[in-house]
Order: structure tokens, then C-alpha cells, then sequence
């Protein structure tokens, strides 16, 4: 009796040291970033060994757990064994950055490979009327770097707006500016670069450079100073561009962009910057 004891003591142990957070697992197994993840677990829509799980954290065993997401089982694999890919999408203005579509809107992963054998997820945010470079993967630590605020990822955005604003209303929106927000208490824009492209009596074409973001943040900041938005196209995200990519079309990354973007937040965190207002409030993914 005492021998079984011991044993079962023993099995609760071990499992216990393989449980590891649902959105880590869910991430890597490519049904959505972790946040999003989060997000899907206070709606109710996860159900682990048939219960429906609302309340964070949420600690599962890939290998013995059963998961369903929205109905749906989950294959999970183990992190050794689960493949990752990386693509490089240059999405058109009209196709949604979300793997859950409503009626007939066309998804970004809709664009991607019909053959291919894993669930993908866009890197991050871009919102349906904007276009440009979206990364799509199933590699969960990855995203998880590339969309925090605290190793701000470079990424430059194109941005055709009305009129032509002058110096001093840019240098202001480089220092940032103060935005309203859903808690009532606002919060201001991390600082940025802002150069005028090109200029005309009409419109002006703006790139820049942010860190970090928050939701709608580049649109909303240029409203801000008084100039409408026409067009956002983001042409840069860390070290990977546009180049040789149309519109609508996609690529995979080579095992060097690969490294680089594993790279590029960890230089960034070696940094140890200060906190931010958008840091802060825990919500570095930027859709513009």
C-alpha cells in the first residue's frame, strides 16, 4: 500500500512539472498568439477534458490533456516535435488579420498554401483597411517576442494622409501625444521618427518608425494634428521588407531571417529600456 502510494505521489509530481500555460501550448500548436489565446479563454471558448475554462492562469498537460477551442479538438504535440513555419504575406487592404472570419470576409492565412499541414497565425496586428508585410507562423515563443512591448520591434509604416503637416505638429507626435482609452485615463504615444516622404498641395506621404503601439494608435495620432488618413502600408517589421513581394502574394522566410528575428528582440531586452505608458498597460500589439 505504502509502494502505491509512493507511486502515485510520484506520477502527480511529474505531471505536474510537464503542465505548462494553455496559451503557450495552444500557441505553439498554431491556433492563435497567446493573447489572443487569453482573450478566447475568458469568452469561454476553451474547453479542457470536456470543461469549459474561464479564468486564467490555465496549466494543461500536452501530452494527456484534451483540448478544444470554439468545438474543435486540438492535436497538441510536444515543443521538440512541433514543426514551425514562418511566411511573409503582403497583405491587401480588405483581408482580415484574425483567424476567425465573419461571413465572407477573406482571412490572411486564406492566402496562404491550401496543402499546407499546420495552423498559422498572423504576427500582431494589422486591421482590415491597412496593408502591407504581415508574418504568419505557429511558432508561440516567437510571437510572443515579436508583439511585446518591453523588445520593441522596429516597424516602419507608409502612410498617405491629407495635407501637409508641418514641422513642428510632427515633432510633436515624435515626442507623442495623449489618446483617450476604454479605462477613461488615457495613455501617451511612445515616442517615434516621422520624415515626409514626398509632399503635395493635397497630400502628403509620411513614413514612420515606431517601437511599439496600441490599437488604431498610428491612425488615431495623425487624426490627432488634423490630418485624415487615405492609405496605411506597413513596409517593414524588424529586419524583413517588402521587397520582391506583391500585393496578395507571400514567401517563406529563409533560415537567416529566421535567426534574425530570434535575434532582434533579445538585443532589445539586453537594452533593458525604460517602461513605457503602452508597456505598462501590457498591450504591445500594434494594428494600424
Amino acid at each position: 500500500m505504502f509502494l502505491q502510494r509512493a507511486i502515485a505521489a510520484a506520477d502527480r509530481i511529474c505531471s505536474g512539472a510537464m503542465k505548462e500555460r494553455i496559451q503557450k501550448v495552444l500557441a505553439n500548436a498554431g491556433v492563435d498568439s497567446r493573447r489572443n489565446v487569453e482573450a478566447m479563454v475568458r469568452q469561454g471558448r476553451i474547453h479542457v477534458n470536456g470543461k469549459a475554462v474561464w479564468d486564467l492562469p490555465v496549466l494543461i498537460n500536452p501530452a494527456v490533456d484534451k483540448v478544444e477551442v470554439d468545438g474543435h479538438p486540438i492535436r497538441l504535440k510536444p515543443a521538440k516535435e512541433q514543426r514551425h513555419f514562418y511566411f511573409l504575406l503582403n497583405k491587401p487592404r480588405g483581408v482580415y488579420a484574425t483567424n476567425v472570419a465573419q461571413g465572407a470576409q477573406i482571412r490572411a492565412i486564406d492566402l496562404l498554401p491550401r496543402n499546407l499541414r499546420a495552423r498559422l497565425y498572423p504576427v500582431g496586428r494589422l486591421e482590415a483597411e491597412s496593408k502591407g508585410l504581415l508574418l504568419l507562423t505557429n511558432d508561440g515563443d516567437l510571437t510572443n517576442k515579436l508583439t511585446h512591448a518591453r523588445y520593441g520591434v522596429p516597424k516602419t509604416y507608409r502612410a498617405i494622409v491629407e495635407g501637409v503637416p508641418n514641422e513642428r505638429m510632427l515633432a510633436q507626435l515624435e515626442e507623442g501625444v495623449w489618446l483617450a482609452d476604454k479605462s477613461g485615463k488615457g495613455f501617451k504615444t511612445p515616442r517615434c521618427k516621422i520624415r515626409i516622404a514626398h509632399r503635395s498641395p493635397r497630400q502628403s506621404v509620411l513614413e514612420l518608425n515606431l517601437r511599439e503601439g496600441r490599437n488604431l494608435q498610428l491612425r488615431r495620432m495623425l487624426a490627432k494634428i488634423g490630418h485624415k488618413v487615405r492609405e496605411v502600408t506597413r513596409t517593414k517589421f524588424g529586419p524583413l521588407t517588402l521587397d520582391g513581394v506583391a500585393p496578395g502574394k507571400f514567401r517563406p522566410l529563409t533560415p537567416k531571417e529566421i535567426r534574425m528575428l530570434q535575434k532582434s528582440p533579445m538585443e532589445r531586452r539586453a537594452q533593458k529600456p525604460e517602461r513605457t505608458s503602452a508597456d505598462q498597460a501590457g498591450d504591445g500589439e500594434f494594428e494600424d
